[in-house]
């Protein structure tokens, strides 16, 4: 039986971890581990997409000018009576988004049986977070070592050949969760010469379209479970506040302190969450 203290548990999981680099799918289902779910309940798993809304609401209202501005209908920004869009600048447009999010989104769908049958498991998820913080952390050491050319410091100056090359990476996390999307998305931007600030950016805002299809599809796979009324709409909605307001103040606390949470102290904290649940729950 689903208790109303797993809700808020829950919650709090799914907004501290899902636009930080340690996975939050993975975490869920570890959490639910410790919860006692075995076997994640079907009233839970909607449970799930509808606090994963609210984190993709939490993330769209910190970057909500932003989002005006891919679509052409934000206020523009004026330097003496001169629009922005006078001068000779890139500005993130909807093909950045594109080559960000169509890739993974694609494998996700191709693989999408063999993600739900054998992704969803403690095993692959502690290799994943392992795997995961290794990457990471090797990419930070050819960052900082110099010997990558960075050439975007903000969001406006990445090029379609970097966001296509978010994209693929991204691939990665798309099929083996636990692998952390946020995590695969800043490393591959600072592989590609983006910056740290810049890669974090991007990383969340093309969140929000690929978790609204995600999360748009499930709910399209799970509607008998939220026809049913089997799960309790407090339980729902106490998940929900929580998950929104926990992922809203991360997100901003997160980019304000960015540059002194370098990706190795993630990676360090990855391989101890791991070491963990090997050891005690294993």
């Amino acid at each position: 039986m689903l208790h109303w203290f797993d809700s808020i548990i829950l919650g709090i999981v799914e907004g501290l971890t899902e636009f930080l680099p340690v996975s939050s799918t993975g975490h869920m289902i570890l959490t639910n581990k410790l919860l006692g779910y075995e076997e994640t309940p079907e009233q839970l798993k909607t449970f799930e997409i509808v606090i994963q809304f609210a984190a993709i609401l939490a993330i769209a209202l910190v970057y909500r000018h932003k989002i005006l501005q891919v679509f052409g209908i934000g206020k523009q920004e004026t330097v003496r009576g001169l629009s922005v869009d006078s001068f000779p600048r890139r500005r993130l447009n909807l093909i950045h988004v594109a080559l960000g999010i169509v890739p993974p989104l694609g494998i996700a769908f191709l693989f999408r049986d063999y993600i739900k049958e054998i992704g969803f498991h403690t095993a692959p998820v502690l290799w994943a977070l392992v795997v995961g913080g290794i990457y990471m952390w090797v990419t930070e050491i050819l960052y900082d070592s110099g010997k990558i050319k960075k050439t975007a410091h903000t969001m406006d100056d990445i090029s379609y050949k970097q966001a296509l090359l978010i994209g693929v990476l991204q691939c990665v996390s798309a099929v083996w969760p636990g692998f952390s999307r946020s995590g695969s998305t800043i490393a591959a931007g600072m592989l590609g010469g983006v910056s740290y600030r810049a890669s974090a950016d991007f990383s969340f805002f093309i969140a929000i379209p690929i978790m609204t299809v995600a999360t748009g599809y499930e709910v399209l796979s799970n509607l008998d479970s939220f026809r049913s009324g089997d799960i309790d709409l407090g339980f729902l909605l106490s998940g929900f506040i929580v998950s929104f307001l926990v992922a809203w103040v991360v997100v901003i606390a997160f980019l304000k302190v960015l540059q002194k949470l370098k990706l190795k102290y993630f990676a360090w904290y990855r391989f101890l969450i791991a070491a963990i649940f090997y050891v005690f729950i294993m």
